[in-house]
């Protein structure tokens, strides 16, 4: 089996059974992140721990089979996680996203890695960083109280 083959189905398992879809209790930051150009729209909950250890997190929403599996995958591996590692990965993501990634990033970036080629297909790249652009935009501008308690907010990829 090839790796091609062995990415596809890593990103259809993460599409079809995702692991992280539905919501959390106790979510500290919550932020909808929308992709006006494919229609991919989520909603994203994290919950932070006071240490800066993201304990859980969750989605929700609907779009396309990249922008469904990226966000899956992309939870499995910042939970557990600090928020300053979960950055660090995201920085990682992008630059593999944009064609800059080392083979140290796409060793780090482990399923995440499978997204590597969308970097050929600009009209999916917008769909592949939805969730870690809403990840970044939560971790970065938006922990706070408030939009923990449902203070509707959003972010784009635009």
């Amino acid at each position: 089996m090839g790796l091609e083959s062995i990415y596809g189905e890593i990103l259809n398992e993460h599409n079809l059974r995702p692991s992280h879809r539905g919501n959390i209790s106790g979510a500290t930051i919550r932020l909808e992140g929308k992709n006006p150009t494919c229609g991919d729209d989520i909603y994203l909950e994290l919950k932070v721990g006071e240490d800066g250890i993201i304990e859980d997190g969750a989605f929700s929403g609907s779009g396309c089979a990249i922008s469904q599996a990226s966000v899956d995958i992309m939870l499995d591996m910042i939970i557990g996680e600090s928020k300053e590692r979960a950055l660090e990965l995201c920085g990682k993501f992008m630059g593999m996203i944009h064609g800059k990634a080392t083979e140290d990033d796409l060793d780090d970036l482990d399923e995440a890695a499978a997204l590597k080629d969308i970097s050929h297909m600009p009209a999916r790249v917008k769909c592949a960083v939805l969730g870690w652009h809403t990840m970044e935009e939560m971790l970065k501008n938006r922990e706070s109280e408030g939009h923990a308690r449902g203070e509707h907010e959003y972010c784009t990829t635009e």
